[in-house]
């Protein structure tokens, strides 16, 4: 049996959203553009504005902007995380600082991060991996004592929350999701910024669409001279379409239903692989929510087959698995920009055996049951 390593959740209600838009007439930034930023902010609650992007990277690029960082500046960010997080800070001059993650969880560990501060040091960047909702107190603890800005990662994490409130509600500088095609709701590509700061949303509105000191939709559906505007900074190319937005508005009426399905497949993964010789991934904290959007495991290095021979054994049995993920300080470009004996030994050590099962909302019970066993077939 053909397991893929995701299948899209995609139905009706999507599908005739994406053709009311198409025959609307306004297919860019529009009307519902801003439903689903107003839709978002009351999903997360807690006074947040929502600014819609057409990718995660553009998120985290429109915040480290908007929050001031620049040259000289060190952002701490784990190194186990896609490159966006780290590189998009990159685009406004500032250098990341990569930190090492905690041996459960996975996200930054900030023993590791107190000892990488200098006075450099300007913002944290953390990444909730998988879906795990990182510790918001400890962080924000953490960067008030050492007076750094917070930037999110949270492509992973919705609909996930930590001591009763949904990650993205926190009192951070900015937090950025990803509708990328497999994250936990998608618009196919896409992104979403929220933060508290209205001065930060605001800079991001501007700055996503080239500068301009109005949105298109504002300028051709207002009455009087809507040719006219203003360029008040050299902004990028980075705002949703009306089409994407159509979708996401659809995906987020689902996005509770989403993850109560990628926990039952969790929860079978959890039992079914218990006692193997390998790691799984944690539980949400008692007082918090898990997204699930990825399940990584850690092979044993005394396993009778490696890492490498698992997902061989996985392909072979026609079942996909990728691997999340080749730290970054093995990766060419930011291994040469690290400061000298760096060490990571935690993120080293998961990454050598580290494999990333199928997981995804529509997963049928014969597709996990054929999963498990090939690994315990693999393991056992």
């Amino acid at each position: 049996m053909a397991v893929p390593f995701f299948r899209p959740s995609i139905g009706e209600s999507e599908i005739e959203a994406a053709m009311a838009v198409l025959r609307s007439g306004w297919l860019t930034t529009g009307p519902k553009c801003q439903e689903f930023e107003r839709d978002f902010a009351t999903f997360l609650g807690g006074g947040v504005e929502a600014v819609a992007v057409n990718s995660a990277t553009a998120g985290l690029h429109l915040a480290a902007e908007a929050c001031g960082l620049g040259p000289g500046d060190e952002v701490l960010a784990p190194t186990l995380t896609f490159t966006a997080t780290a590189e998009a800070f990159r685009y406004v001059g500032a250098e990341p600082v990569l930190v090492d993650v905690e041996p459960s969880s996975l996200t930054i560990d900030l023993v590791d991060a107190e000892r990488k501060l200098t006075p450099r040091s300007k913002a944290i960047a953390p990444v909730h991996f998988g879906g795990w909702p990182c510790d918001m107190e400890a962080i924000i603890s953490f960067a008030r004592r050492h007076d750094l800005k917070i930037v999110e990662d949270a492509a992973h994490a919705l609909p996930a929350h930590r001591d009763g409130r949904m990650i993205g509600s926190w009192d951070t500088d900015a937090c950025v999701f990803s509708f990328y095609a497999n994250k936990t709701i998608t618009t196919g590509e896409g992104g979403m910024l929220v933060t508290r700061n209205p001065e930060i949303a605001h800079r991001a509105r501007v700055m996503r669409t080239h500068g301009f000191n109005r949105d298109s939709f504002d300028r051709f559906t207002r009455v009087g001279a809507n040719w006219s505007y203003d360029i008040v900074a050299a902004g990028f190319k980075y705002n949703m379409t009306d089409l994407a937005a159509a979708i996401g508005i659809v995906q987020l009426q689902r996005a509770h239903e989403f993850q109560r399905r990628r926990q039952a497949v969790a929860e079978s993964y959890l039992r079914d692989l218990a006692g193997l010789p390998c790691d799984l991934p944690p539980r949400a904290p008692g007082d918090g929510l898990h997204s699930w959007h990825l399940f990584p495991i850690r092979v044993h290095p005394d396993a009778r087959c490696g890492r490498d021979d698992l997902i061989e054994a996985l392909a072979r049995a026609g079942v996909g698995s990728s691997v999340h993920y080749r730290p970054l300080h093995q990766m060419s470009y930011w291994r040469e920009r690290l400061s000298p004996n760096s060490a990571f030994p935690v993120a080293d050590r998961y990454f050598d055996g580290a494999v990333t099962l199928p997981l995804f909302p529509d997963m049928r019970a014969t597709e996990i049951e054929e999963v498990v066993s090939v690994i315990h077939k693999a393991l056992g």
